[in-house]
């Protein structure tokens, strides 16, 4: 299984996921994926900044050699599929074949960006027909497309117009369920997971890091070693990849921590 680590793109200087990034890529881990968002709304309700995540991954491509990059997820709603696709196409000419595009169709978290930008939240019927348009957009320009979601909305979606599903933040028995539910599968189809993480060097600085930061139950805790044997089962149920969310993930510390998981998974 791939480990791979997403970055801190709710701040306002750049170059905080950059060092992260670099850390990661000098690590030797697996990849690094940046969110999409506009804006995001603190537990406070306060707006936090949220970096582009195109823009992001151009200056990613420049800073980085070997490590894959990815968005997780880029929302199919946000831009015409044609434009998504020359831009991540450009980010592709930078990075060489170190891109993954995972895109989804938004969730009610995206609800009140795309309203205050008048885009308009969509059905799901609506928001499926746009992910579908986009993925055939990418996969046009030979991308390779994972769709994030539940297996119940964007499972016929994923299988017919992509090349990878991706879930997050689902335990390993409703992950393995959803994965059944996709059904047959076409060659070299990547099944893909992704969760929130605390993650310390040793299991004590794990846990006060989970209570200081007010970890929730579907939070992994620990240290490299019980991560690796948590990840596991989600690859016995087929899973190639686990992005890894640290509640901290502006510590470049857990890159390096990331990696010794991966070098156990």
């Amino acid at each position: 299984m791939k480990v791979g680590l997403a970055l801190p793109s709710f701040v306002d200087d750049p170059e905080v996921p950059i060092r992260v990034a670099r850390a990661a890529d000098d690590a030797g881990l697996d990849g690094v994926f940046v969110y999409d968002h506009l804006f995001r709304a603190a537990a406070d309700g306060t707006r936090r900044p949220a970096l582009e995540c195109l823009t992001l991954l151009g200056a990613l491509a420049v800073e980085t050699r070997r490590i894959t990059l990815g968005t997780l997820v880029v929302r199919a709603t946000l831009r015409p599929p044609a434009t998504l696709a020359a831009s991540l196409d450009t980010v592709r000419r930078i990075a060489g074949d170190r891109l993954v595009v995972g895109v989804g169709a938004g969730d009610r978290q995206s609800v009140a960006e795309m309203e205050e930008f008048g885009l308009g939240f969509g059905t799901l019927g609506e928001r499926l027909a746009a992910l579908a348009a986009t993925c055939d957009a990418l996969g046009e320009r030979d991308l390779p497309v994972w769709v994030g979601g539940s297996a119940r909305h964007v499972g016929p979606v994923a299988v017919a117009h992509a090349r990878g599903w991706n879930r997050w933040g689902v335990g390993v028995e409703r992950f393995a369920a959803e994965r059944e539910a996709l059904g047959p599968l076409p060659a070299g189809f990547a099944l893909t997971w992704g969760g929130l993480v605390a993650l310390g060097a040793d299991r004590d600085t794990a846990e006060a890091k989970a209570v200081r930061l007010g970890a929730g139950p579907d939070v992994l805790v620990g240290d490299p070693a019980a991560v690796a044997d948590a990840l596991r089962p989600f690859a016995d149920a087929g899973a190639a990849w686990a992005i890894l969310g640290p509640l901290d993930s502006s510590e470049e510390a857990n890159a390096a921590l990331a990696a010794e998981i991966a070098a156990r998974c």
